[in-house]
């Protein structure tokens, strides 16, 4: 007969935020397993994910409190500038913008980091955490919930007990439809394409949100003369994008962004991803939590996919950390209920505010394009005002988890 494996919290789930719950949990003294589909080999691989993420600057500090960021730190581009501009495809800016100056919230905005280097220091740190046990790949199959505890069956026989059960399964989450619960869910008519490039002049830490009339195209700065590029094109001309050759790619990309960086080529491969609004009706059930895309995944608009994802962990690392250190049961109505009501309020805000921002920006109707442009240089003119849109791209508003304040578990 099988042993089963017996922990405190069990994550389905081994992405950037599955694994970083872990290490945060683990280190607050929790024994944790992390279930992961993928191999560990194959999640690090670079044509896996060619994407890079906009770590604000509160995540910047759960990073930190976890411990993995020193290992990403020479990998990782400070954004010094944010500029917000409206255009047309092969026409210059328009001339009223936004920008956003480091200098006068007295650090970065945040860091552009590859994934592939997030995921590698996540592996090394969670093959050296006593307490944390990384199972990969691991299939679930079947999943019973009771009032005191959870227990799980693996697709090769193998069974895991649990008082918490966390969903970080993604978009997608079987965990989130076997336990019903409903999400709110439309597709948008675009889709997300992202790469690499190199340019001939330095891009000095800012990041361009250029908004289009098929959507926003983000030129984020990387490590040497390389950018991010997160291009929205509709889905009906993505294809044809994606099947350009290298060069014309790369003009492509010049015709939108324009020629403040020089010649600009093409590094490595490219993907395509649609894009989709989900968001879960709760985020909690009996001894089971959703976090990260399981919970909520939003328009790419703004970069704040992964960081709703990682005040998640920090919210839920803190309320089942301070119960298990009461002695209390971690998977307990009541700290489920802490994390909710903790998370929903932002990530509800973000979500639709980067909806309303691509559904205002993503046409080109003269009024509302003159309307929106005035918007942007108001906004410019208002230092209060000013300084609120860049706390909120920091991920400083609100109350924040003491790992989001810069404090330890």
């Amino acid at each position: 007969m099988t042993e089963e494996i017996r922990t405190e919290a069990l994550i389905v789930g081994g992405g950037m935020v599955g694994l970083s719950l872990g290490l945060a949990l683990a280190q607050g003294g929790v024994d944790v397993v992390v279930l992961d589909r993928e191999s560990a080999e194959r999640r690090e691989d670079d044509p896996f994910d060619g994407r890079s993420s906009a770590i604000a600057h509160a995540s910047h500090r759960i990073l930190e409190g976890i411990g993995i960021w020193p290992s990403m730190a020479g990998e990782a581009q400070p954004i010094l500038d944010i500029r917000v501009s409206d255009g047309r495809v092969g026409r210059a800016a328009a001339p009223l913008f936004l920008h956003f100056d480091h200098h006068e919230v007295g650090a970065p905005f945040g860091y552009i980091v590859e994934n592939r280097i997030i995921r590698t220091v996540l592996g090394k740190a969670v093959s050296d955490c006593a307490n944390l046990r990384h199972l990969a790949p691991a299939d679930v199959s079947e999943v019973q919930r009771r009032s005191n505890g959870v227990s799980l069956r693996l697709a090769d026989g193998r069974r895991l007990a649990a008082k918490l059960l966390v969903a970080a399964d993604g978009r997608e989450s079987l965990l989130r439809q076997w336990a019903q619960i409903p999400v709110l869910r439309w597709s948008y008519p675009q889709t997300g394409i992202v790469a690499t490039v190199a340019h001939e002049l330095p891009h000095e830490g800012v990041a361009h949100e250029h908004f289009l009339p098929s959507g926003p195209f983000a030129m984020l700065p990387m490590t040497g003369n390389r950018s991010s590029i997160v291009w929205t094109e509709r889905r009906d001309l993505a294809a044809a994008m994606m099947a350009l050759d290298a060069e014309d790619f790369a003009a492509e990309i010049e015709r939108r962004f324009g020629p403040s960086l020089g010649r600009i080529r093409l590094v490595g491969r490219r993907w395509a991803y649609p894009l989709e609004f989900v968001h879960a009706s709760r985020y909690v059930d009996d001894r089971l939590a959703l976090i990260g895309d399981a919970a909520h995944a939003i328009h790419p608009i703004a970069g704040q996919g992964l960081n709703l994802g990682l005040r998640d962990i920090a919210a839920l690392a803190e309320a089942v950390v301070d119960a298990a250190r009461l002695g209390l049961d971690p998977g307990a109505p009541e700290g489920l209920r802490r994390y909710q009501s903790w998370r929903r309020f932002d990530s509800l805000t973000v979500a639709g505010l980067t909806d309303a921002l691509n559904r205002l920006f993503s046409n080109d109707l003269p009024p509302v394009r003159l309307a929106r442009d005035l918007g942007l240089a108001a906004v410019n003119r208002m230092p209060p005002l000013k300084r609120f849109f860049m706390r909120s791209a920091m991920g400083a508003l609100g109350e924040l988890p003491r790992l989001a304040r810069g404090e330890r578990l």
